[in-house]
């Protein structure tokens, strides 16, 4: 039992490491209210894109309601704004440098352990937040029907602005402002759109730096995803069952009823179209070539693999780094109790503010 006088000394210092932080609170958001006559939305979640993104929009041939993607990728602090084009098919848009994210690469496994979600997520209007406390914000839908099979908990992980984060993707309020407009549009032309997260990049060098991680098997799972969406360059159709997901799923030719998929069951009979999954196919055999080789490049070099555990909570893009010095710390500064947590000695490649160097091996990949 703690002793009263100790329970308060602790609080005193709670309240005073508050009083003197620089964001107003971990970002834990309140859910969305509703709006109505009498509490419409702020003028801040009505605004007209600006100029420069509408004359984007114009250039890249993409209506103003069509449909977007959100891509965030961990380790590069990269969120990336796919529009569907005149053409029906899905380009980049705009590449925003995320500022800040918390936790470690991975999946969010229980509420508090301070992890950004990894997976695909639906966003409906329900989900977007005119009124956060942090400047404006889009729910993830954390946990969805995967997560949930797989007794994952958390809640009001969030997109949002004011660059804080306790298991969220955090911006700058200029730039939630941009990709929160574009949410809004998209979502006047259809009432859903796709959020695709992933630790990084997953291309066949960083597969090989992170050979040695546990989660690799659930990566590589996200991987199909990715590879269905850069293949066809459309969003895929995402289900779950046997507690994983299954993408562009389709029935049987000789089916006579729609195929339903339950997250915790059996995965029923089902079919991928072949326009879909020959591409994919070619895709994923020659990248798992180029894995192999570059796994087996780097054991003969004696190059280690990546750290599973890095020991520090998240990161941000290099772009932030001289505005927000000392952001990014160990994360047991701000879990003390997370005691599952391996201790590891210092990492050579981190930068002197603390943060995970994009750069492992020096200029290799």
């Amino acid at each position: 039992m703690i002793r009263v006088a100790g329970l308060r000394m602790l609080v005193l210092a709670a309240a005073l490491a508050a009083a003197a932080a620089p964001i107003r609170g971990l970002a834990q958001d309140a859910p969305p209210a509703k709006t109505s006559p009498e509490r419409p939305p702020p003028d801040k979640a009505t605004r007209e894109l600006p100029p420069d993104l509408l004359a984007l929009l114009r250039e890249k041939r993409m209506p103003k309601h069509s449909p977007i993607v959100l891509r965030v990728f961990k380790e590069e602090a990269e969120l990336e704004v796919w529009k569907q084009d005149a053409g029906g098919r899905f380009a980049l848009l705009k590449t925003y440098p995320i500022c800040r994210w918390s936790g470690d690469l991975g999946p969010k496994f229980v509420e508090g352990d301070r992890q950004a979600p990894e997976g695909f997520y639906t966003v409906t209007p329900a989900l977007m937040n005119p009124h956060s406390n942090y400047h404006l914000a889009i729910n993830t839908g954390f946990p969805n029907s995967f997560d949930k099979a797989n007794g994952r908990t958390g809640s009001l992980l969030m997109i949002h602005g004011d660059c804080a984060s306790a298991g969220c993707y955090a911006m700058t309020d200029a730039q939630i402002s941009e990709i929160y407009g574009l949410a809004r549009d998209a979502l006047a032309g259809r009432p859903w759109f796709q959020i695709q997260a992933f630790p990084f990049r997953l291309t066949p060098a960083n597969l090989a730096r992170h050979r040695n991680s546990p989660n690799l098997p659930f990566w590589t799972m996200l991987k199909v995803g990715s590879d269905h969406f850069e293949t066809t360059r459309r969003e895929p159709k995402v289900d779950v069952c046997e507690r994983r997901y299954v993408f562009d799923a389709r029935p049987r030719s000789s089916a006579a009823t729609p195929v339903v998929f339950d997250p915790a069951g059996r995965c029923p009979p089902h079919a991928v179209d072949p326009t879909i999954a020959g591409p994919v196919s070619e895709k994923q055999r020659a990248d798992a070539a180029e894995t192999a080789r570059l796994v087996a490049r780097l054991t003969a070099d004696g190059v280690p693999a990546a750290p599973i555990y890095t020991g520090l909570d998240g990161g941000m893009h290099e772009s932030f780094r001289a505005r927000f010095v000392r952001v990014v710390i160990p994360l047991s500064k701000v879990m003390p109790y997370a005691s599952h947590l391996p201790t590891l000695p210092p990492i050579p490649w981190v930068d002197d503010d603390g943060s995970v160097a994009r750069k492992w091996f020096g200029t290799a990949f």
